[in-house]
C-alpha cells in the first residue's frame, strides 16, 4: 500500500511538470514578419495576405491558445487566438504562420487586423497584459521582404532581427547548416587531446585547493589542541605529596629502614615549623642537648639477641 501511494504521487509530480511545461508561453518567439506579399506564399483562400510566424524556442510544446496578436499597444487584446482548437499548439523548435488578412472568420490563424510598416507587432500572453515579445517593423520595409530573427547559434536561443530578402515562412530562420561548438571542437581536435588536457587540469586544480582545505583544517585542530598543565608552583615552606615521597624514597636509599623514626621525627619538625631550612629539598637534623639520642652511653648497652 505505501509503495503504491509513492509511485502515485511521483506520477501526479510528473504530469504536473509535463503540464507546466506546455503551458509555457515565454518560450514563445515572434520568428518572422511579413508586410506585403505580392509574389510569395498563398494562404488556403489564394489570397496572398502578409503573414506573422511564430516559433517555440524551448525543448518542448507549447500551447498558444488564448494568447494574443496585436499592432496596437493600447489595445492589446486585439486578435484573440481560440482556445478550443487543438491545432493550436508548437512542437519543440516549431513554427506556424498567421495570416494578417484583416478577417478572424477565415480561421483559427487569420487575425483581424492587417499588418503595416512602421508599427510594433505585439505577441501577448492570455492574461492580456504581459508582453511576451515584440518586434519592430521598418517604416521602408520593402515588399517581399521580411523582418526576421536569425539565431546567433544552432543551439543557443539568442536571436538578432534583421531584414531578410529571402522569406521562409514556416521554416528555419538562419543556416542550415551551421556547426555547432561540438561539431567545431570535433573538427579542431579529432583526438580529444585539448579536453583531454582541460580534464587533467580540473582534476588536478580540485586536488590542489583539497589539499589546500584539509592542511589548514589540520592547523586549526592543532592549534586548538588543550594545552598540558602547568607544574604547580609550591610556595616556600609548603610541601606537596611529590615532595614528600621524593623525601622519603631519598632518605630510605640513603640510610635503609633503620631511621623511619627519625625521618618521620624530622618531617614532623618541619611541617610543624620546628625546622626552617633554607636550602630545597634538604632537611638538616641536629641533636637535642640532653635528649636519649645524644646519650653516648646508651650506645655500650648490650641488645638482646
Amino acid at each position: 500500500m505505501r509503495h503504491s501511494r509513492i509511485i502515485l504521487s511521483i506520477a501526479i509530480t510528473l504530469l504536473c511538470g509535463l503540464s507546466l511545461g506546455a503551458q509555457n508561453m515565454s518560450d514563445l518567439l515572434i520568428g518572422e514578419v511579413l508586410v506585403e506579399n505580392t509574389c510569395g506564399i498563398v494562404d488556403g483562400y489564394g489570397q496572398r495576405n502578409g503573414w506573422i510566424e511564430l516559433f517555440n524556442t524551448s525543448n518542448g510544446t507549447v500551447k498558444f491558445g488564448g494568447c494574443y496578436l496585436s499592432d496596437d499597444k493600447s489595445n492589446l487584446k486585439k486578435y484573440h487566438i481560440p482556445t478550443s482548437d487543438r491545432s493550436a499548439q508548437l512542437g519543440p523548435r516549431q513554427s506556424v504562420v498567421f495570416y494578417t488578412s484583416g478577417n478572424s472568420l477565415q480561421g483559427t490563424f487569420y487575425t483581424n487586423f492587417k499588418l503595416r510598416n512602421g508599427s510594433t507587432l505585439y505577441l501577448v500572453s492570455n492574461d492580456g497584459r504581459t508582453i511576451i515579445d515584440q518586434v519592430e517593423i521598418p517604416a521602408d520595409l520593402p515588399a517581399d521582404q521580411s523582418v526576421v530573427r536569425i539565431p546567433v547559434g544552432v543551439k543557443e536561443m539568442e536571436f538578432k532581427t534583421q531584414v531578410n530578402p529571402n522569406p521562409t515562412p514556416g521554416s528555419y530562420n538562419g543556416n542550415v547548416d551551421a556547426k555547432t561548438k561540438s561539431q567545431v571542437m570535433k573538427e579542431q581536435d579529432p583526438h580529444g587531446l585539448v579536453l583531454t588536457l582541460i580534464a587533467v587540469m580540473v582534476v588536478f586544480s580540485a586536488l590542489l585547493i583539497l589539499s589546500f582545505i584539509f592542511g589548514w583544517i589540520g592547523n586549526y585542530n592543532k592549534r586548538d589542541k588543550v594545552k598540558a598543565p602547568k607544574p604547580k608552583k609550591v610556595k616556600k615552606g609548603e610541601m606537596d605529596d611529590e615532595v614528600v615521597a621524593a623525601i622519603s624514597l631519598a632518605l630510605s636509599r640513603e640510610f635503609g629502614s633503620e631511621v623511619y623514626a627519625a625521618i618521620a621525627l624530622a618531617l614532623d619538625d618541619y611541617l610543624v615549623g620546628g625546622i626552617h631550612d633554607l636550602e630545597s629539598m634538604i632537611i638538616t637534623i641536629k641533636p637535642t642537648p640532653g635528649s636519649e639520642w645524644a646519650d653516648k652511653t646508651q650506645n655500650f648497652r648490650q641488645l638482646p639477641r
